[in-house]
């Protein structure tokens, strides 16, 4: 990552802004591992930021020399799947998302060493990621091990 870019927890004001880096960029990236009749049905709801989530101070944004958001992601202190309430040992990474124009930079692996970082300083153990099949690769290189694949509902 260059030193143009910094990492800064999002508000709700952010809110819009990572609206459209989801909306613009998920089609994008995810275009050559599902079929068309799934993401006509997926793109709209993975792809609208969670304002509980902007303000929780575990959310955090990449942000350009011009403080144009980049990327983003965070982590929760539960399971958003399985309702599980277990801040102190485990959490969950959630949202991540780089421009698709500007992947492959250090934007994604810079956000996620600054999301285990935090993670770490507030005593959480082990995180847990649900990946789409584009971002296996990714997360693997951040350390992370691919368990079983998941089926989810929509």
């Amino acid at each position: 990552m260059t030193d143009l870019l910094s990492i800064r927890r999002t508000t709700r004001d952010d809110l819009a802004e990572i609206d459209a880096l989801l909306q613009r960029s998920y089609p994008a990236l995810l275009k050559d591992h599902y079929p068309p009749s799934l993401m006509v049905t997926a793109i709209p709801l993975i792809s609208k930021a969670n304002p509980r989530l902007l303000t929780s101070s575990r959310y955090f944004a990449v942000c350009d020399a011009d403080g144009v958001i980049v990327g983003a992601g965070g982590w929760s202190g539960r399971d958003p799947w399985q309702a599980r309430s277990d801040a102190t040992s485990a959490g969950q990474i959630r949202h991540v998302v780089t421009d698709h124009r500007r992947v492959r930079q250090g934007i994604g692996r810079e956000l996620m060493r600054h999301i285990l970082d935090d993670a770490r300083a507030s005593g959480v153990g082990r995180l847990d990621c649900l990946s789409t099949r584009m971002a296996v690769p990714f997360y693997a290189a951040a350390g992370f091990e691919a368990v079983q694949p998941v089926s989810i509902t929509l």
